[in-house]
């Protein structure tokens, strides 16, 4: 099917089938986030005045937006999402959200910059989690540090006293 782009490769859509592929996209990413973080986090990161934008190459969605800051971005290789400190923020307010991890206050500093977090410096991990899963990093009270990639079970964070715990993406202090 041909889908006519403009010259800054924006697609173009007719006004009426927007509502209608916006609420499909919609709801297939709340479906995966409820997937991949658990029940009720397709509703708690992405409310209905979402703006989603779209590949130019390949017409799918790649980033979420919730009045102009960025939320998520959609990878399309697993079809999982990265999230962004905001939609860290949004999910560490979700209840039962166990995709988390707990830092010790003294290497808050250098998360919050965007280090790796190694497991000496675990005091606690949702349980579940698993290499590759999304989580957030938090301080002893439960604030949003940073959000990266885990790289042990969350037993093994718990447990070992050497070696990379997460992968850290983006911390706080980076996101402001």
């Amino acid at each position: 099917m041909y889908k006519p782009h403009t010259s800054m490769g924006h697609r173009l859509i007719n006004h009426q089938r927007i509502g209608l592929l916006m609420n499909e996209d919609l709801e297939r990413l709340r479906g995966i986030a409820d997937y991949q973080f658990g029940h009720g986090a397709g509703r708690c990161l992405f409310p209905d005045s979402i703006r989603i934008e779209y590949s130019k190459n390949t017409d799918r969605p790649r980033h979420v937006f919730i009045d102009d800051v960025m939320i998520a971005n959609y990878r399309p290789t697993d079809a999982l999402f990265t999230i962004t400190i905001a939609g860290a923020m949004r999910l560490n307010e979700l209840p039962g959200f166990t995709g988390y991890v707990i830092v010790v206050d003294d290497v808050l500093e250098f998360i919050e910059q965007g280090k790796n977090l190694f497991a000496k410096h675990v005091l606690e991990a949702g349980p579940g989690i698993r290499p590759d899963d999304e989580v957030i990093v938090r301080d002893t009270n439960g604030r949003v540090t940073a959000v990266g990639k885990a790289i042990l079970t969350s037993e093994e964070m718990s447990s070992f006293k050497t070696g990379l715990a997460v992968n850290v993406r983006r911390g706080r202090e980076r996101h402001r």
